[in-house]
């Protein structure tokens, strides 16, 4: 039987991806284990697939002054020791990383066992963790038609980013019910991805009032950030995370607000969703979420706000335009060509399988 080792993790945008190939790579006879770190955000979503779950060190690469910086790289080493074992013990054929600190060990240590590793960045420009990853993998994988010329040409793939099969087939009146919402106002969905984004919920909040004079809300905040004064308010609900009822929620949406993270905004693209994207601002980022609203921004897909240009009344207002000029978006992204990335990655990862 073939084996694939899924590794990636640090936040669901570095999970979902794998999450998405699961299904087809069940289906083409593969037994799959997962590699992250102990406790991470993915070590709960990939044991509910009742997936073999291995843990190992890992240690975050910043590119500014922390005094964990002196420590982290002793974890990334022990990561090595404890990737390079599970690597020798699990004897996978192939590695297919999805991105996150704890994959380089891991890649790394493909590479000194001989097994071949594809790599995939979502983001404009690759991130810190996969350039390090870049000379140990045979493919990488990436989303952005840009992103191709800043790769090695050997191994770049435009793959585009594998969607979770299930969010297409989301029930609108099923989510109107999970959210106890009418059928009077539209809706409106905030997501601040699963680390949450403390900004862009403080602004929904401060006019929280004049949106439900037009809109039903459907509020995810991220881990401890939900609002208990607002528990109960007609017409807003607000969840750390949902994951069973996503679906249902997309399809009951008419906007979405979101932040830019590859994963979330190409789910959104292929569901065709008018969208406002509030990217992280470069001081608190590398700058590749600007990067990626942008890129949607020019081909028609997406509103852009940057988080320094906001003002509630700024807010307002673009929310308001944005569900008036709802169906040129909803064209824009009907018209977009969309790759069948889950098949398209497969191929790579089977080719990787037979060439050993």
């Amino acid at each position: 039987m073939k084996h694939i080792v899924l590794t990636g993790g640090g936040t669901a945008g570095h999970v979902t991806p794998n999450i998405a190939l699961v299904p087809a790579l069940r289906e083409a006879g593969y037994e799959i284990s997962y590699i992250g770190s102990y406790d991470g955000i993915e070590r709960k979503l990939i044991e509910e697939l009742n997936i073999p779950y291995y843990g190992i060190s890992s240690g975050k690469l910043r590119r500014y002054f922390d005094l964990k910086n002196f420590t982290d790289p002793f974890r990334v080493l022990k990561g090595f020791r404890e990737a390079r074992k599970l690597l020798k013990q699990l004897k996978p054929d192939v590695v297919f990383s999805k991105g996150g600190f704890v994959t380089v060990p891991v890649v790394i240590a493909a590479k000194r066992c001989k097994i071949p590793a594809v790599i995939h960045e979502s983001d404009m420009t690759p991130g810190l963790a996969n350039k390090l990853c870049i000379p140990s993998a045979v493919k990488v994988c990436c989303n952005f038609p840009e992103t191709v010329k800043s790769l090695p040409g050997d191994k770049a793939v435009l793959t585009g980013t594998p969607i979770r099969q299930e969010l297409l087939n989301g029930d609108a009146e099923a989510g109107r019910r999970f959210c106890g919402f009418t059928s009077e106002k539209p809706v409106l969905m905030v997501i601040g991805g699963s680390l949450g984004a403390a900004s862009v919920n403080s602004h929904i909040r401060s006019i929280l009032p004049e949106l439900l004079k037009e809109f039903q809300i459907i509020h995810l905040c991220g881990k401890g950030k939900t609002d208990e004064s607002l528990t109960g308010t007609d017409g807003y609900v607000q969840f750390e995370y949902i994951k069973k009822e996503l679906a249902d929620l997309f399809a009951l949406s008419d906007i979405v607000i979101s932040r830019a993270g590859a994963n979330a905004i190409c789910e959104i693209s292929a569901l065709h969703k008018p969208n406002l994207l509030i990217p992280l601002s470069a001081s608190a980022s590398r700058g590749d979420q600007i990067l990626n609203a942008r890129s949607f921004e020019r081909q028609g897909y997406s509103m852009v706000l940057e988080e320094e240009e906001i003002t509630d009344e700024k807010l307002l207002d673009t929310i308001r335009r944005l569900y008036a000029d709802r169906h040129s978006y909803e064209e824009a992204m009907s018209a977009g060509k969309q790759m069948d990335s889950i098949h398209h990655i497969l191929s790579l990862i089977e080719g990787c399988v037979q060439a050993k």
